[in-house]
């Protein structure tokens, strides 16, 4: 097994603190941003930033559906962190000031993958498509914001 990773980035024309509010609001935001790709979502603990249960199904592939369970940490400023309970998953959102009145907000994603040749695919494919349905997560969230 070896570690999947997969990145995202983008500057959107909002302050930082308006971005991080949105990014921790799952009760009312979080579920406006979520592409095709996500269903069954539901806050079952909390529902800004620290301390919120979210879980959801994510059809990373035409095959593979993920049944995820988070729990949100907060481990430094502007940044929230969701830990699956039923994998290895792990997502990072970190929003930092990227001039007056704009933000930059990178999230990464992390997984143990399968090894073998299975492994090598997914390492090569899966964070393409990661990239890919956050990136219009990021697009939602700069129309939310803007």
């Amino acid at each position: 097994m070896s570690q999947v990773y997969a990145a995202t980035e983008r500057v959107l024309e909002a302050s930082p603190e308006r971005v991080y509010e949105a990014l921790a609001d799952y009760e009312r935001t979080r579920p406006r941003l979520l592409p095709i790709q996500y269903s069954e979502y539901e806050v079952r603990e909390g529902g800004k930033g620290a301390g919120t249960q979210v879980h959801w199904k994510l059809q990373a592939t035409e095959k593979r559906v993920r049944d995820c369970l988070f729990t949100v940490s907060e481990p430094t400023p502007g940044q929230l962190v969701e830990t699956d309970a039923n994998s290895s998953m792990v997502i990072t959102w970190t929003v930092t000031p990227a001039g007056e009145g704009r933000s930059k907000v990178v999230v990464e994603t992390t997984w143990q993958g399968a090894g073998g040749i299975g492994g090598f695919f997914e390492r090569t494919f899966a964070p393409k498509g990661i990239n890919r349905i956050h990136g219009e997560v990021l697009d939602r969230l700069a129309a939310e914001v803007h």
